[in-house]
């Protein structure tokens, strides 16, 4: 049978579009009890999250063992990772960090009927004391606050991975006054006006935080 593809550098098999079929359908139902993802999003649930997400995928470096999410809320780009990874990286390690602690029983749930490597953390970012090859986050912050959340997180060589919309080079630049980086932005392929900015070296100018 033909993988069906997502996006991009992505596809999957029968097996992940399933489990990634049953996380839709979870989604919608917890959607009316909890506010996971605005309900004006609900009908493009597939491009606007999932696909949205699906596409760090392929940007997470082959070596990295260990992959944090921060402020995961609905899974979003954490658990479609952990999802897309159970069958070709399943020794990938997947920290969600959510402290909304009816998120967290969510993420929880759909982890274990997914049977995917994700691990969920209900604590807030700044309190998270463990390390990760690579950091996620999707609509949690701008630029500058990403970084300061990141950087005690980040392994040394790491590298963040951060959807990011028609704003993304003003970020840059404000961040840039307080930390040094390098950046590749790559086009989405959901938003022509959206990138992920794929984030390494990044060291504090104003020393250790």
């Amino acid at each position: 049978m033909t993988d069906k593809v997502i996006c991009v550098g992505v596809s999957v098999s029968r097996e992940t579009s399933d489990a990634l079929d049953l996380y839709a359908e979870r989604l919608r139902k917890w959607n009316k009890a909890i506010n996971l993802v605005a309900p004006s999003t609900v009908p493009a649930l597939w491009e606007r999250h999932f696909v949205d997400s699906a596409q760090l995928y392929p940007l997470i470096p082959q070596s990295a063992q260990t992959l944090c999410d921060l402020g995961s809320g609905a899974g979003f780009p954490g658990l479609i990772i952990a999802i897309l990874a159970k069958e070709t990286r399943p020794d990938l390690a997947i920290t969600l960090i959510e402290s909304d602690k009816r998120k967290a029983t969510f993420l929880r749930e759909i982890a274990r009927e997914t049977d995917c490597n994700a691990t969920i953390s209900a604590t807030r970012i700044e309190a998270y004391t463990g390390k990760a090859d690579v950091i996620s986050a999707r609509a949690v912050a701008n630029l500058t606050q990403l970084f300061m959340l990141s950087a005690p997180i980040l392994e040394e060589g790491g590298v963040a991975l951060f959807p990011k919309g028609a704003q993304a080079q003003g970020e840059i630049d404000e961040a840039r006054r307080m930390w040094d980086f390098d950046v590749v932005k790559h086009q989405s392929c959901v938003d022509d006006a959206a990138s992920i900015l794929e984030i390494r070296q990044l060291s504090s100018k104003v020393g250790p935080l």
